[in-house]
């Protein structure tokens, strides 16, 4: 038993890491206006491999990827992760360049709802009273900003079912994080080369290359994307699922600030009554966390002292 907190507090500590990265990412993205978002996405996966490999090759972990490589169903699931993933990408990508920042986070703010439904459904984890009135808190302060943006739903819609997909897989296939995301690039390499070819016939051609800022920028696309999916990964195996997906609101709400203190946008009603709703949810799902935890370190502390 004691060898359990640490590890929930290594993936609790992970997975906040993890999105915070992924919070900054349209500051990332602001700087590459001038890229096709389809040439963004190509860069990301191309760039990612080598900073894989390189990190396997420090850690010195070629045998747990090549166990994985051998494997047809390790292959199988991450190539189905790799999929969504890819997909997850693309999408958000392409709404924060075409200026569809709300659809985005209103995906980022669903995703956690789906994750805690699916932990609950799939891998039957027991939530508590307090915790299922969190849900539905959360359910209604997502549809009410729904509702606000009924003709971009699908990018919310699509965002928070790859990135639930992809959690989930992940959590189930036995693999370490590296040498699953190192298995995920390469499944992702031959649409990312037909991504640039394509890209490449276009009037705009390829970003890559016209300038040194620019490529740099490009270049630097596989450790933002390398870090934080690493971070997630590793969080995913140690957290509850419920858990992990109740932290990702830290990337919808941050969002939400950068959109107001960085890119100057207008609060309005329908946002803030929304986010009331959600952090309602949030305080008592990590209340009721915090109530258990307590209950439990007393009940180990009983049962050491009557042993």
């Amino acid at each position: 038993m004691s060898t359990n907190p640490p590890a929930r507090l290594g993936g609790l500590l992970q997975a906040l890491s993890a999105y915070l990265i992924w919070t900054l990412f349209p500051l990332y993205f602001a700087l590459l206006h001038a890229v096709s978002p389809f040439e963004v996405v190509a860069w990301r996966i191309l760039f990612t491999l080598p900073f894989c490999l390189l990190v396997i090759a420090a850690m010195r972990q070629g045998k747990e990827l090549w166990a994985a490589l051998r494997n047809p169903r390790i292959v199988a699931a991450l190539t189905a992760s790799g999929l969504l993933i890819g997909t997850n990408w693309l999408v958000y990508v392409m709404a924060v360049m075409h200026g569809h920042v709300l659809a985005a986070s209103l995906g980022y703010y669903i995703n956690p709802l789906v994750n805690v439904l699916t932990g609950a459904v799939f891998l039957r984890e027991r939530l508590s009273r307090l915790q299922w009135l969190a849900v539905a808190l959360a359910a209604v302060g997502v549809a009410i900003l729904a509702h606000d943006a009924l003709a971009t739903l699908w990018i919310s819609v699509v965002l928070a079912l790859a990135f639930a997909g992809y959690g989930l897989t992940r959590k189930l296939a036995p693999v370490d994080s590296l040498s699953g995301l190192t298995v995920e690039t390469v499944v992702l390499l031959i649409p990312a080369a037909a991504l640039l070819g394509w890209q490449a016939t276009t009037p705009a051609g390829l970003a890559m290359g016209t300038t040194m800022p620019l490529s740099l920028l490009l270049a630097c696309a596989g450790v933002l994307t390398g870090i934080p999916l690493l971070l997630f990964a590793s969080a995913a195996r140690k957290l509850d699922f419920s858990v992990l997906g109740f932290i990702q609101f830290v990337t919808p709400t941050g969002l939400f600030l950068l959109s107001l203190f960085v890119f100057n946008e207008p609060l309005r009603s329908v946002q803030l009554i929304c986010f009331l709703f959600i952090w309602t949810a949030i305080a008592l799902f990590c209340w009721d966390m915090l109530s258990r935890g307590r209950n439990s370190r007393k009940a180990a502390l009983q049962s050491a002292g009557e042993a």
